[in-house]
């Protein structure tokens, strides 16, 4: 026969009562208590009714996560990390891919809605006031990932994009190169608008011009930038360095010069963005702007906790910085290499 909530009290030697405040986190606990009832549900293998102690706490301890694409290396690794932390505070997370779609956007944060999820992280590009509307005005607690939303109430957690362009352009330009080509994700999104600024900034400090042609957009992934670097490549003033705007239009970027028999670092160097595992997979090692990704996530987390719990205002904006981590895909370009022989 299965404990139940009686059998777990007179065990704990407490009332009713307070394993109910225990289930459910809330009321003041001694920290003593709280343990001794978890020890005793555990060591009776008692399992509250989940629909019971939602329609009690009108809380379910599920969080809706919305990202555009988890078989990016770096949501998935966001993804993990966001799903360590929730864990830690007995969430669970329900993962919903957008595909950079505003209408399945829209669709999960409705359907999540339904659900009766007591938060929702929101890590997609696109988060359009209008779909952002149908969970603000719901007063329900949103907190958006690498993503900037201005003039709209919700808690942000954030890397500065802009000194993550300053840094991978001015590494270059440190190195030699002049002739430096970025390739960026949609202009719509506010992180690819900073990044491309921080990259004029670099040039504009080391007295470079801005070539408007050097500039160019791509979707995020390999093959796109693969494609989009091939044209860049194929250009009778090809760059002697790329800076691509995230870790796979970069390797998509080797793949193109690999394919023209272009060495990787010898005649093109190549600035990654995010850090991911791949980083060092890919050969050469990749040189990258790397994301505090397991920060952005339990930074993410807590702000929502606080929020769902009552702790901390609506809207919170939380700037992280981000480290130029040096690898084998950049050196001077081959003149300078040359002139030092």
């Amino acid at each position: 026969m299965k404990p139940t909530i009686y059998d777990v009290a007179r065990e704990a030697g407490v009332s009713i009562a307070t394993v109910s405040k225990v289930i459910n986190r809330t009321g003041k606990i001694s920290e003593k208590t709280r343990e001794r009832v978890a020890a005793v549900m555990e060591g009776m293998g008692y399992a509250p009714n989940l629909v019971a102690t939602a329609l009690s706490s009108k809380k379910t301890f599920m969080i809706g996560l919305l990202l555009p694409d988890i078989s990016n290396p770096y949501f998935a690794e966001l993804a993990r990390n966001i799903e360590d932390r929730a864990h830690e505070l007995s969430y669970n997370i329900v993962i919903c891919n957008t595909d950079n779609h505003v209408d399945k956007e829209r669709e999960y944060l409705t359907f999540l809605q339904q659900k009766g999820v007591d938060g929702i992280l929101l890590a997609t590009g696109l988060a359009h006031p209008e779909s952002l509307g149908l969970v603000t005005d719901r007063q329900l607690p949103i907190t958006v990932i690498a993503r900037e939303v201005p003039r709209t109430p919700v808690n942000t957690v954030l890397v500065d994009d802009f000194m993550g362009g300053f840094l991978a352009t001015s590494h270059l330009l440190e190195l030699g190169h002049r002739e430096i080509a970025i390739i960026v994700e949609s202009m719509d999104l506010e992180s690819s608008r900073q990044r491309l600024k921080g990259y004029r900034a670099a040039l504009e400090e080391h007295n470079c011009a801005f070539h408007a042609e050097r500039v160019a957009v791509s979707d995020f992934t390999v093959a796109s930038g693969m494609e989009i670097a091939g044209g860049i490549l194929d250009a009778p003033d090809r760059p002697t360095a790329v800076f691509a705007c995230n870790d796979l239009l970069a390797i998509g970027t080797i793949q193109a010069a690999r394919s023209r028999g272009i060495p990787v670092p010898g005649e093109l160097s190549v600035v990654g963005f995010d850090n991911t595992f791949l980083c060092g997979i890919i050969d050469p090692a990749l040189t990258t702007v790397g994301q505090p990704i397991r920060e952005l996530g339990r930074q993410a987390v807590d702000l929502l906790h606080k929020q769902m719990s009552g702790e901390e205002p609506a809207r919170q904006r939380v700037v992280l910085l981000p480290e130029l981590v040096v690898r084998a895909s950049t050196q001077p370009p081959l003149e300078r290499t040359s002139a030092v022989k």
